[in-house]
Protein backbone atom coordinates (compact mmCIF):
# COMPACT_ATOMS: atom_id res chain seq x y z
CA UNK A 1 0.00 0.00 0.00
CA UNK A 2 1.54 3.22 -0.96
CA UNK A 3 1.95 5.94 1.71
CA UNK A 4 -0.43 8.48 0.25
CA UNK A 5 -3.69 6.68 0.08
CA UNK A 6 -5.05 7.99 -3.74
CA UNK A 7 -8.60 6.69 -5.09
CA UNK A 8 -6.82 7.32 -8.70
CA UNK A 9 -4.31 4.28 -7.67
CA UNK A 10 -6.82 1.72 -8.11
CA UNK A 11 -7.95 0.02 -11.22
CA UNK A 12 -12.09 -0.12 -11.95
CA UNK A 13 -12.25 -3.59 -10.52
CA UNK A 14 -10.26 -2.83 -7.72
CA UNK A 15 -12.88 -1.28 -5.44
CA UNK A 16 -13.28 -3.34 -2.76
CA UNK A 17 -9.29 -3.78 -2.81
CA UNK A 18 -9.09 0.20 -2.38
CA UNK A 19 -11.87 -0.01 0.68
CA UNK A 20 -9.80 -2.35 3.02
CA UNK A 21 -6.42 -0.04 1.90
CA UNK A 22 -8.54 3.02 3.14
CA UNK A 23 -9.27 1.50 6.58
CA UNK A 24 -5.65 0.15 6.67
CA UNK A 25 -4.27 3.94 5.85
CA UNK A 26 -7.06 5.79 8.32
CA UNK A 27 -6.04 3.39 11.29
CA UNK A 28 -2.47 3.56 11.11
CA UNK A 29 -2.82 7.15 11.16
CA UNK A 30 -4.82 6.45 14.31
CA UNK A 31 -2.54 3.91 15.98
CA UNK A 32 -5.20 1.53 15.98
CA UNK A 33 -4.34 -1.99 17.76
CA UNK A 34 -2.24 -3.98 15.79
CA UNK A 35 -4.98 -7.29 15.88
CA UNK A 36 -7.59 -4.69 14.03
CA UNK A 37 -4.58 -4.35 11.26
CA UNK A 38 -3.65 -7.51 11.32
CA UNK A 39 -6.76 -8.93 10.27
CA UNK A 40 -7.27 -6.42 7.51
CA UNK A 41 -3.88 -7.13 5.71
CA UNK A 42 -5.06 -10.83 6.17
CA UNK A 43 -8.44 -9.85 4.36
CA UNK A 44 -5.93 -7.42 1.83
CA UNK A 45 -3.91 -10.45 0.85
CA UNK A 46 -6.94 -12.66 -0.04
CA UNK A 47 -8.30 -10.06 -2.06
CA UNK A 48 -5.52 -9.77 -3.76
CA UNK A 49 -4.49 -13.10 -4.50
CA UNK A 50 -8.40 -13.89 -5.36
CA UNK A 51 -9.24 -11.16 -8.18
CA UNK A 52 -5.39 -11.44 -9.93
CA UNK A 53 -5.22 -14.96 -10.02
CA UNK A 54 -8.99 -14.55 -12.10
CA UNK A 55 -7.85 -11.39 -14.03
CA UNK A 56 -9.67 -11.29 -17.59
CA UNK A 57 -7.62 -10.45 -20.58
CA UNK A 58 -8.87 -6.85 -20.29
CA UNK A 59 -8.75 -6.22 -16.91
CA UNK A 60 -4.43 -7.46 -17.39
CA UNK A 61 -4.50 -4.53 -20.34
CA UNK A 62 -5.57 -2.37 -17.27
CA UNK A 63 -2.80 -3.31 -14.99
CA UNK A 64 -0.29 -3.18 -17.77
CA UNK A 65 -1.28 0.41 -18.26
CA UNK A 66 -1.07 1.65 -14.51
CA UNK A 67 -0.10 4.63 -13.87
CA UNK A 68 2.47 3.36 -11.38
CA UNK A 69 3.68 0.41 -12.98
CA UNK A 70 7.78 0.48 -13.08
CA UNK A 71 8.72 2.67 -16.50
CA UNK A 72 11.98 2.18 -18.73
CA UNK A 73 13.61 4.70 -16.14
CA UNK A 74 13.02 2.83 -12.87
CA UNK A 75 14.81 -0.31 -14.54
CA UNK A 76 17.49 2.29 -15.28
CA UNK A 77 17.76 3.40 -11.78
CA UNK A 78 17.34 0.39 -10.04
CA UNK A 79 18.87 -2.46 -12.06
CA UNK A 80 21.51 -0.63 -14.50
CA UNK A 81 25.26 0.38 -13.07
CA UNK A 82 27.03 3.43 -15.23
CA UNK A 83 24.19 3.53 -17.59
CA UNK A 84 25.75 5.27 -20.60
CA UNK A 85 23.43 6.15 -23.36
CA UNK A 86 24.27 6.65 -26.98
CA UNK A 87 22.08 9.04 -29.08
CA UNK A 88 20.70 9.79 -33.00
CA UNK A 89 20.61 7.62 -35.50
CA UNK A 90 22.94 9.09 -37.54
CA UNK A 91 20.43 9.76 -40.00
CA UNK A 92 17.57 11.93 -38.59
CA UNK A 93 17.83 12.79 -35.66
CA UNK A 94 17.38 11.46 -31.74
CA UNK A 95 13.80 10.01 -31.05
CA UNK A 96 13.40 10.31 -27.29
CA UNK A 97 11.09 6.82 -27.63
CA UNK A 98 13.87 4.71 -27.47
CA UNK A 99 16.33 5.05 -25.76
CA UNK A 100 20.11 3.24 -26.06
CA UNK A 101 22.72 2.51 -23.70
CA UNK A 102 25.69 0.38 -22.57
CA UNK A 103 25.61 -0.06 -19.00
CA UNK A 104 25.72 -3.32 -16.01
CA UNK A 105 23.59 -5.46 -15.20
CA UNK A 106 25.19 -7.33 -12.01
CA UNK A 107 28.52 -8.21 -13.50
CA UNK A 108 27.36 -8.59 -16.84
CA UNK A 109 27.91 -5.61 -19.61
CA UNK A 110 24.84 -5.37 -22.17
CA UNK A 111 23.39 -3.14 -24.13
CA UNK A 112 19.84 -1.88 -23.18
CA UNK A 113 17.51 -0.79 -25.76
CA UNK A 114 13.80 0.30 -24.27
CA UNK A 115 10.89 2.60 -24.90
CA UNK A 116 10.28 5.21 -22.75
CA UNK A 117 6.96 6.51 -22.09
CA UNK A 118 7.38 9.50 -19.39
CA UNK A 119 5.86 9.81 -16.16
CA UNK A 120 4.49 13.12 -16.08
CA UNK A 121 2.65 14.77 -18.80
CA UNK A 122 5.88 16.94 -20.28
CA UNK A 123 7.66 13.40 -20.04
CA UNK A 124 5.16 11.72 -22.29
CA UNK A 125 5.06 14.36 -24.85
CA UNK A 126 8.08 14.67 -25.44
CA UNK A 127 8.91 11.20 -26.03
CA UNK A 128 5.66 10.52 -27.59
CA UNK A 129 3.82 8.28 -25.03
CA UNK A 130 6.16 5.43 -26.37
CA UNK A 131 5.70 5.74 -29.57
CA UNK A 132 8.41 5.62 -31.46
CA UNK A 133 9.58 7.31 -34.95
CA UNK A 134 11.57 5.01 -37.58
CA UNK A 135 14.54 7.11 -36.10
CA UNK A 136 14.40 5.11 -33.09
CA UNK A 137 14.60 1.85 -34.34
CA UNK A 138 17.76 3.24 -36.80
CA UNK A 139 19.08 4.31 -33.66
CA UNK A 140 18.10 1.07 -31.81
CA UNK A 141 20.03 -1.04 -34.81
CA UNK A 142 22.72 0.97 -34.94
CA UNK A 143 23.81 0.28 -31.50
CA UNK A 144 22.58 -2.80 -31.18
CA UNK A 145 25.17 -3.85 -33.84
CA UNK A 146 27.76 -2.07 -31.89
CA UNK A 147 27.12 -4.04 -29.40
CA UNK A 148 27.54 -7.53 -31.71
CA UNK A 149 30.50 -6.05 -32.84
CA UNK A 150 32.19 -5.88 -29.29
CA UNK A 151 30.45 -9.45 -28.35
CA UNK A 152 27.90 -7.55 -25.86
CA UNK A 153 24.70 -8.88 -25.57
CA UNK A 154 21.62 -7.05 -26.08
CA UNK A 155 18.57 -6.54 -23.15
CA UNK A 156 15.15 -5.02 -24.77
CA UNK A 157 12.85 -3.79 -22.74
CA UNK A 158 9.52 -3.62 -24.44
CA UNK A 159 6.87 -1.34 -23.41
CA UNK A 160 4.58 0.88 -26.00
CA UNK A 161 1.14 1.07 -27.28
CA UNK A 162 2.76 1.13 -31.07
CA UNK A 163 4.98 2.17 -33.34
CA UNK A 164 3.88 6.34 -34.38
CA UNK A 165 1.67 6.04 -36.64
CA UNK A 166 1.91 10.13 -37.91
CA UNK A 167 2.54 11.34 -41.84
CA UNK A 168 5.71 12.08 -41.08
CA UNK A 169 6.84 8.74 -39.70
CA UNK A 170 5.59 7.52 -42.23
CA UNK A 171 7.28 9.45 -44.65
CA UNK A 172 10.51 8.68 -43.59
CA UNK A 173 10.06 5.19 -43.41
CA UNK A 174 8.48 3.45 -40.34
CA UNK A 175 7.46 0.35 -41.92
CA UNK A 176 10.72 -0.23 -44.02
CA UNK A 177 12.83 0.57 -40.27
CA UNK A 178 10.74 -2.16 -38.45
CA UNK A 179 11.28 -4.55 -41.11
CA UNK A 180 14.94 -3.71 -41.39
CA UNK A 181 14.83 -4.23 -37.26
CA UNK A 182 13.32 -7.47 -37.82
CA UNK A 183 15.92 -9.12 -40.09
CA UNK A 184 18.98 -7.64 -38.58
CA UNK A 185 17.72 -9.06 -35.56
CA UNK A 186 17.40 -12.41 -36.67
CA UNK A 187 20.74 -13.07 -37.59
CA UNK A 188 22.49 -10.10 -35.00
CA UNK A 189 25.72 -12.57 -33.95
CA UNK A 190 25.30 -11.48 -30.06
CA UNK A 191 22.75 -13.09 -27.50
CA UNK A 192 19.93 -11.07 -27.43
CA UNK A 193 17.07 -11.03 -24.07
CA UNK A 194 13.76 -9.29 -24.69
CA UNK A 195 11.02 -8.57 -22.45
CA UNK A 196 7.76 -6.82 -22.44
CA UNK A 197 7.76 -5.24 -18.89
CA UNK A 198 4.17 -3.23 -19.81
CA UNK A 199 2.73 -3.30 -23.32
CA UNK A 200 3.65 -4.71 -26.28
CA UNK A 201 1.86 -3.17 -28.71
CA UNK A 202 2.09 -4.18 -32.55
CA UNK A 203 4.95 -3.07 -34.92
CA UNK A 204 6.12 -1.19 -32.13
CA UNK A 205 6.73 -3.94 -30.03
CA UNK A 206 8.67 -6.46 -32.69
CA UNK A 207 11.12 -3.51 -33.75
CA UNK A 208 12.89 -4.42 -30.78
CA UNK A 209 11.57 -7.71 -29.59
CA UNK A 210 13.60 -10.84 -31.83
CA UNK A 211 15.66 -12.52 -29.54
CA UNK A 212 16.91 -15.72 -28.57
CA UNK A 213 14.50 -15.53 -25.34
CA UNK A 214 10.97 -13.88 -25.16
CA UNK A 215 9.59 -13.22 -21.95
CA UNK A 216 6.93 -11.06 -20.23
CA UNK A 217 6.00 -10.00 -16.83
CA UNK A 218 3.07 -11.98 -15.53
CA UNK A 219 0.76 -8.81 -16.01
CA UNK A 220 2.01 -7.18 -19.38
CA UNK A 221 0.12 -7.74 -22.99
CA UNK A 222 1.35 -8.72 -26.49
CA UNK A 223 -1.13 -7.85 -29.57
CA UNK A 224 -0.69 -7.33 -32.93
CA UNK A 225 -3.11 -4.09 -31.96
CA UNK A 226 -4.53 -2.65 -29.13
CA UNK A 227 -7.83 -4.31 -27.69
CA UNK A 228 -9.58 -0.49 -28.61
CA UNK A 229 -8.37 -0.54 -31.87
CA UNK A 230 -9.34 -3.74 -32.37
CA UNK A 231 -12.72 -3.23 -31.47
CA UNK A 232 -13.03 -0.36 -33.67
CA UNK A 233 -11.83 -2.55 -36.81
CA UNK A 234 -14.72 -5.38 -35.83
CA UNK A 235 -17.40 -3.94 -34.24
CA UNK A 236 -17.07 -0.16 -35.01
CA UNK A 237 -17.29 0.29 -31.37
CA UNK A 238 -14.24 0.94 -29.10
CA UNK A 239 -16.63 -0.13 -25.84
CA UNK A 240 -15.90 -4.04 -27.09
CA UNK A 241 -12.49 -3.71 -25.83
CA UNK A 242 -13.01 -6.16 -23.17
CA UNK A 243 -14.51 -8.33 -25.87
CA UNK A 244 -11.73 -7.91 -28.31
CA UNK A 245 -9.12 -8.65 -25.50
CA UNK A 246 -10.19 -11.93 -24.93
CA UNK A 247 -10.04 -12.83 -28.35
CA UNK A 248 -6.81 -11.51 -29.52
CA UNK A 249 -5.06 -13.99 -27.04
CA UNK A 250 -2.76 -11.08 -25.69
CA UNK A 251 -2.20 -12.54 -21.77
CA UNK A 252 1.38 -13.66 -21.31
CA UNK A 253 -0.67 -17.44 -20.17
CA UNK A 254 -2.09 -17.09 -23.59
CA UNK A 255 1.17 -16.47 -25.52
CA UNK A 256 3.17 -19.03 -24.10
CA UNK A 257 0.55 -21.39 -24.25
CA UNK A 258 0.67 -20.70 -28.09
CA UNK A 259 4.49 -20.76 -27.87
CA UNK A 260 5.16 -17.09 -29.33
CA UNK A 261 7.24 -15.95 -25.98
CA UNK A 262 8.97 -18.77 -23.80
CA UNK A 263 8.69 -17.59 -20.06
CA UNK A 264 6.61 -15.34 -17.77
CA UNK A 265 8.28 -13.32 -15.31
CA UNK A 266 6.33 -13.42 -11.56
CA UNK A 267 4.82 -10.08 -10.38
CA UNK A 268 4.26 -9.45 -6.65
CA UNK A 269 0.85 -9.99 -5.56
CA UNK A 270 -1.22 -6.94 -6.90
CA UNK A 271 0.83 -6.04 -9.71
CA UNK A 272 3.83 -4.90 -10.16
CA UNK A 273 2.36 -1.32 -9.11
CA UNK A 274 2.10 -2.33 -5.78
CA UNK A 275 5.94 -3.01 -5.41
CA UNK A 276 7.99 -1.73 -8.02
CA UNK A 277 11.44 -3.48 -6.38
CA UNK A 278 10.56 -6.75 -6.30
CA UNK A 279 8.95 -6.12 -10.24
CA UNK A 280 12.40 -4.83 -11.54
CA UNK A 281 14.58 -7.70 -9.29
CA UNK A 282 12.73 -10.52 -10.81
CA UNK A 283 13.16 -8.77 -14.06
CA UNK A 284 17.12 -8.60 -13.46
CA UNK A 285 17.06 -12.10 -12.05
CA UNK A 286 15.49 -13.27 -15.29
CA UNK A 287 18.06 -11.61 -17.11
CA UNK A 288 21.00 -12.74 -15.36
CA UNK A 289 19.84 -16.19 -15.36
CA UNK A 290 19.45 -16.41 -19.60
CA UNK A 291 22.52 -14.42 -19.42
CA UNK A 292 24.95 -17.32 -17.80
CA UNK A 293 22.82 -19.13 -20.42
CA UNK A 294 23.32 -17.97 -23.83
CA UNK A 295 26.78 -16.23 -23.41
CA UNK A 296 28.67 -19.86 -23.47
CA UNK A 297 26.73 -21.09 -26.31
CA UNK A 298 28.13 -21.40 -29.91
CA UNK A 299 27.36 -18.22 -32.20
CA UNK A 300 26.45 -20.01 -34.94
CA UNK A 301 24.29 -22.92 -32.85
CA UNK A 302 22.73 -19.64 -31.12
CA UNK A 303 21.11 -18.01 -34.30
CA UNK A 304 20.42 -21.09 -35.73
CA UNK A 305 18.09 -21.66 -32.23
CA UNK A 306 17.13 -17.86 -32.84
CA UNK A 307 15.57 -18.52 -36.28
CA UNK A 308 14.04 -22.04 -35.64
CA UNK A 309 12.18 -20.03 -32.43
CA UNK A 310 10.45 -17.24 -35.33
CA UNK A 311 9.45 -19.33 -37.43
CA UNK A 312 7.80 -22.41 -35.50
CA UNK A 313 5.21 -19.12 -34.43
CA UNK A 314 2.08 -20.02 -35.32
CA UNK A 315 2.52 -23.61 -36.60
CA UNK A 316 -0.28 -25.38 -36.05
CA UNK A 317 1.41 -28.17 -34.22
CA UNK A 318 1.43 -25.39 -31.21
CA UNK A 319 -2.02 -24.15 -31.67
CA UNK A 320 -3.25 -28.10 -31.36
CA UNK A 321 -1.72 -28.00 -27.68
CA UNK A 322 -2.88 -24.01 -27.14
CA UNK A 323 -5.76 -25.59 -25.00
CA UNK A 324 -3.37 -28.10 -22.82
Amino acid sequence: MTETFKESNYLPFEKEIMEIDRQLHKLKGENAESSEIYSLHKRQVELLQETYNELSAWQTVQVSRHPNRPILSDYLKNMVKEFSELHGDRCFGDDKAIVTGFGHIGMERVLIVGHKKGRDVKDKVECNFGCANPEGYRKALKNMKLAAKFGVPVVTLIDTPGAYPGIGAEQRGQAQAIAQNLMELARLRTPVISIVIGEGGSGGALGIGVGDSFAMLQYSYYSVISPEGCAAILWRDGSKADQAAEELKLTAKDLKNLGVIQDIIPEPLGGAHRDKYTAIYNVESFILSKLNELKYKNIDQLLEKRYERITSIGQPSQFSSAGE
